[in-house]
């Protein structure tokens, strides 16, 4: 990694790719990404504290270096010169090698920063087309890093899939348009706990690892033992490595020479797809990434010709995150699965290879599993007789609700927002100076201007606060709090397995608009905040499907712990308004003023938007939800209306009214 000493504070060497203690998987898929680049790039999942991004950074001095035109910003390769490069033409231009690159976006990277700018006042003034290259320029033909990509807001997002779909980085403003290539290696690394990537990034990235820290004491001392090393005398440690370095440099060259001549058989192409349809991985993407992987880690073990342990091995990186059905399924691939499939795929030995274990004998049945705790088969309940846990049923499209009003807050999907990107709907007040500039404003704030500023001839002379900015209207993501009521009542008739089925639903919904999640609950008589807000909702999921039911219903405690948490969420993320969904029945039954207690609290969360999720079922019906819905002037809801597909007309309308 490249830090400060924490003494000297002086900016430290790269700590050695050779040098990091153990992540076989890791150093595999990194060294295979930069034998061939067309393999995708590589994301890391694992927690904090693992040498995620230690190793990515010490990848780029092991790679060779580039040939590049002289004094083009977009580092054409002489050879092959961008025709469309905005530097260009480069023929007959001159060149000279450089290091590869590793280019670090930042998590809060403006859009400009990320794919480059135009110069608005000179476009405008002289007709020049002054274009400022941004990082996606920079990576060409070398690393793109990501740190926290899951943290990536969605039009970075959306810009990245652009460029690696098409190897080119397109600006256009106000009519003016800029191309130039952006081939480059893209390697993230995030921690699951803090949330999911959205599809279609993760289906970006060629291959993926998960990493974990070492539970083996031995290995945990020498990589302590090496940190504080490199901290003392970062120099001196580095030597020690250089040779070893140098040594992984010069394979990894080696490879990629050999990687234009290495073969791939039938035999392996069977096998790769045997694979692949095995784990019914969506689209073509997996087999060829998997097939491109796998002829790299040929040329990595200096084989003119793909093997089955090269197809093994490329599998094992490049499946696990492509096989995911939703964001509650844990990536990771099954052994046993993967060597069944190669099998398969193999030819039909004949009868006179049968022998033991060819197959004459049926696979043994798998065991069928014992009933868990709170399972619809076999539900269980304490010494007490209080408390069961009851599984979730089958998730499905949930209705979209939304924020009232108009927010500013994180870009997301949910509600209506002011945002830097979006459809234009009005300019800016002049003295907001950020955001888009607006064409057709800025010439007619300078127009006025143009004889006191003796302008003559063509183009305008533009000043600075001249430029105006346009106003767009996009979606942001919200903060969407839980407050399910876990009491006994809940729990009758297998009515929490249904809630479990609508909330997670929810939860889904809110993983895909980019949302954060929280969840409080309450029986007994208490509250608890089972999960704090997070933007990891495969943790919510989690937290939910085991959750136990029983006891009385304190509603207005549920109320005042949420109200508390929405309290302390304003001051740590005032940019995300909150939208409420209590799930109950209505029921208040802890203590004799229970229901007066309850619609107290419920006066706390006057101005939050709240749905209230009815789940009272059965013939006799209190109408108790409708009532507490009315005391916090919130959306009354049945259970039954989550669905999209339940929507009556009423509904949409007043639904389209509230957003």
């Amino acid at each position: 990694m490249i830090g400060r000493s924490p003494t000297s504070g002086a900016l430290l060497k790269p700590y050695p790719f050779t040098a990091v203690v153990g992540l076989p998987d890791l150093r595999l898929a990194l060294v295979l990404s930069s034998i061939s680049p067309a393999v995708g790039g590589v994301l890391v999942r694992g927690e904090k504290g693992t040498a995620k991004s230690t190793m990515v950074r010490a990848l780029a001095g092991l790679l060779p270096g580039v040939d590049v035109v002289d004094g083009c910003r977009f580092s054409c390769d002489p050879a092959a010169p961008d025709p469309r490069c905005p530097d260009g033409p480069h023929d007959g231009a001159k060149s000279h090698r450089r290091p590869a690159k590793l280019v670090e976006l930042p998590v809060g990277a403006a859009e400009d920063r990320v794919i480059g700018s135009l110069h608005l006042e000179r476009a405008l003034a002289e007709g020049v087309t002054d274009f400022q290259p941004g990082l996606l320029a920079a990576a060409h033909r070398g690393l793109l890093y990501v740190d926290e990509v899951n943290l990536l807001h969605d039009h970075l997002v959306d810009t990245l899939l652009d460029a690696a779909a098409m190897g080119r980085a397109t600006v256009e403003r106000e009519g003016v348009s800029v191309s130039h290539a952006a081939r480059f290696v893209l390697i993230g690394t995030m921690n699951p706990e803090e949330g999911e990537l959205r599809p279609q990034l993760l289906d970006r990235f060629g291959l993926t690892v998960e990493v974990a820290s070492s539970r083996d004491p031995e290995q945990r001392v020498e990589v302590v033992r090496r940190r504080l090393a490199y901290e003392a005398d970062p120099d001196a440690f580095a030597a020690q490595y250089a040779e070893e370095d140098a040594r992984l440099a010069a394979d990894i060259e080696a490879a990629q020479r050999l990687l234009p001549a290495v073969k791939l058989p039938d035999e392996a192409l069977r096998q790769i797809a045997e694979v692949c349809a095995s784990f019914e991985v969506d689209g073509m993407r997996a087999d060829i990434v998997t097939a491109r992987t796998a002829v790299a880690h040929a040329a990595w073990a200096g084989r003119d010709e793909v093997t089955t342990e090269d197809v093994r091995v490329a599998a094992r990186l490049a499946l696990p995150h492509r096989r995911r059905r939703n964001p509650f399924d844990a990536p990771g691939i099954s052994e046993e699965q993967l060597e069944q499939a190669l099998q398969d795929a193999q030819p039909d030995p004949g009868p006179e290879d049968d022998g033991p274990g060819s197959g004459s004998a049926p696979p043994e049945a798998p065991q069928a599993p014992e009933p868990q705790q709170g399972s619809e088969n076999a539900p269980q309940q304490n010494a007490g007789g209080q408390q069961k846990t009851v599984g979730a049923g089958e998730t499905f499209k949930a209705r979209v609700f939304r924020v009232k009003g108009m927010g500013e807050g994180e870009r997301g999907r949910r509600s209506r927002a002011i945002t830097d990107s979006g459809r234009t709907v009005g300019v800016q007040p002049a003295s907001v100076r950020e955001g888009r500039p607006h064409l057709v404003a800025t010439v007619k704030a300078a127009a006025p201007h143009q004889k006191a500023r003796g302008r003559a001839g063509a183009g305008l002379k533009l000043r600075p606060e001249d430029v105006r900015y346009a106003l767009r209207e996009g979606r942001e993501g919200n903060l969407v709090l839980f407050c399910v009521d876990a009491s006994g009542s809940m729990g009758a008739k297998a009515r929490m397995r249904e809630v479990k089925s609508a909330v997670l639903s929810l939860l889904l919904d809110a993983y895909q608009r980019r949302d954060k999640v929280g969840l409080v609950t309450f029986r007994g008589d208490a509250a608890e905040l089972a999960l704090p807000p997070t933007i990891s909702v495969d943790a919510a999921a989690s937290r939910l499907e085991g959750l136990p039911t029983g006891g009385r219903t304190p509603l207005a405690e549920g109320l005042l712990e949420a109200a508390r948490v929405l309290r302390v969420e304003e001051i740590r993320d005032p940019r995300r308004r909150p939208l409420l969904v209590v799930v109950t029945d209505g029921r208040a039954t802890s203590g004799p003023d229970a229901v007066a207690r309850a619609q107290a609290a419920a006066g706390l969360l006057s101005g939050v938007t709240t749905i209230v999720m009815d789940c009272e079922s059965g013939k006799m019906r209190l109408g108790l939800a409708a009532d507490l819905a009315a005391h916090l002037g919130a959306d009354h809801v049945p259970l039954a209306d989550v669905a999209a597909e339940a929507l009556a007309g009423a509904v949409r309308a007043r639904t389209g009214r509230a957003a």
